[in-house]
Order: C-alpha cells, then sequence, then structure tokens
C-alpha cells in the first residue's frame, strides 16, 4: 500500500510539473512572444526556475484571480508566509502579568 501511495505522489508531482510548465509557456508567451520557448528550455536546462514560475503566475492570472495564481506558481508560499509571521511576532516582547 505505502508503495502505490509513494508512486501517486510521485506521478501527480510530474503532472504538477508539466502542467506549471506548460503555464511558464502560455503565460511567457503572451508577455514575450517567441521568447518564450527559448526561455523554457534554458530555464529547463541550466535549472533556474525563477522566469518558470514568473511565466507559470501570469499564465495562471490569466484563468484565475491573481492569489489563486500565486498559489499556483509559488505553493511553498503557503508554508512560508506563516513561518515569516511567526518568527515575527515571536521577536516582539512579550507581556507578562506581575
Amino acid at each position: 500500500m505505502q508503495g502505490i501511495l509513494i508512486f501517486l505522489g510521485f506521478v501527480a508531482s510530474l503532472v504538477y510539473g508539466a502542467i506549471s510548465i506548460w503555464a511558464a509557456y502560455l503565460g511567457l508567451d503572451q508577455a514575450l512572444g517567441w521568447w518564450a520557448i527559448v526561455i523554457v528550455i534554458g530555464c529547463i536546462f541550466f535549472r533556474f526556475t525563477l522566469p518558470l514560475a514568473v511565466g507559470a503566475f501570469l499564465g495562471a492570472l490569466n484563468v484565475w484571480h491573481w492569489a489563486l495564481a500565486l498559489l499556483f506558481a509559488a505553493p511553498g508560499l503557503v508554508f512560508v508566509i506563516p513561518g515569516v509571521i511567526a518568527t515575527l511576532l515571536s521577536a516582539l516582547p512579550s507581556r507578562r502579568a506581575s
């Protein structure tokens, strides 16, 4: 059973990656024209994903609200933003009644 779940997680990751690259291509194509294919191939070849994330956001922005497009393009923000807020709040001096 565990092997099946691992396989399904692997396939889901591949599908999400392929959809994300396709959305990045569509977003960059709308913004930059034929340079989009050069940028996508270059990003994959050099393993630099920032332009792909921006392109995925632009591609998803044509379909969804900006907040959903941001979650699609950068899903790690779901974990980063609460962590940053918690770190900032923990730095504040605590008020204790004495």
